[in-house]
């Protein structure tokens, strides 16, 4: 952190989609822990991932009476983690806020965030305890992150949410990957420094409803295996020598007449090719 009299700049990175009822709310309570902490400078940043509600007119409302508020609006639906990324690339604080405009992470834990950002963590994030959903989505998504864990390439931190604050210099790394399939909890887990986790239970929305269902979980689970575990494509390699026994198992077989093995032999080949091209193929591209 800065050690002169010059305030530090905090960035206030918000990525919105269809949250007309919430900004508002969420804004309001925004202010309310902002003031707190007059010692410093924000500058809150929308990052609008083109909105079919009235989002983007309630931002420009807030515009008309807060120069801190910013806005950026996309062509289109690019997702959460790349409206995410937009919105810290565009950032110019010496530290960077992540927070939803739904308030299911409490925007009053910023102020732990903060306290220990000051204290001389470069990234403090949120671990996520109870959460208002059905236990088989909790138990999916637990099992999903420890399966990571065990395959990723680099150690990931598990329950963080993307709720956090990071670094000036945290945000310099990450924005420097060119990710075109982000996955910022791994990048955020991989930049290294001094980390800390606050623990708090997810809150009911204020308003709306979530537009993350389970396909956009889906993509978010691949971008996670795709950002930080080369596993898929290791697997095929750990298990070509097998492939190779049960060709030459399956050969001498068929030339003995002991069994006939030849099918199996072409659709345990066939699929081996298929699984190794498209796991190759999602890494190329």
């Amino acid at each position: 952190m800065n050690s002169s009299n010059k305030k530090n700049l905090i960035s206030i990175v918000c990525p919105v989609f269809n949250e007309e009822l919430a900004i508002p709310l969420f804004y309001k309570r925004l202010q309310t822990v902002l003031q707190s902490m007059s010692d410093f400078k924000f500058e809150i940043i929308f990052t609008n991932n083109r909105s079919a509600d009235k989002s983007l007119s309630k931002i420009h409302s807030l515009q008309e009476r807060d120069s801190s508020v910013h806005v950026l609006t996309f062509s289109r639906n690019f997702g959460y983690q790349a409206s995410v990324l937009a919105g810290i690339t565009y950032a110019h604080g010496d530290a960077v806020v992540i927070i939803d405009v739904d308030c299911e992470d409490p925007p009053e834990l910023i102020l732990d965030f903060v306290k220990n950002w000051r204290q001389g963590f470069d990234i403090c994030f949120g671990i996520r305890g109870k959460r208002l959903e059905s236990h088989i989505i909790t138990l999916c998504r637990r099992l999903f992150y420890r399966i990571l864990k065990m395959t990723a390439d680099t150690d990931i931190i598990l329950d963080m949410a993307e709720f956090s604050l990071i670094s000036r210099k945290v945000r310099d790394i990450i924005i420097k990957n060119n990710s075109t399939f982000p996955f910022l909890r791994a990048e955020i887990a991989y930049s290294g420094f001094k980390k800390i986790g606050i623990p708090y239970d997810r809150q009911a929305r204020i308003a709306g409803k979530s537009g993350y269902n389970l396909w956009r979980m889906l993509l978010f689970a691949i971008a996670g295996i795709l950002s930080i575990s080369t596993f898929p494509l290791r697997v095929m390699a750990y298990a070509m020598p097998f492939v190779l026994i049960l060709n030459i198992a399956g050969v001498v077989l068929e030339y003995f007449n002991i069994f006939p093995a030849f099918r199996g032999l072409v659709i345990l080949d066939l699929l081996f090719l298929i699984l190794s091209l498209t796991a190759q193929g999602l890494y190329i591209a």
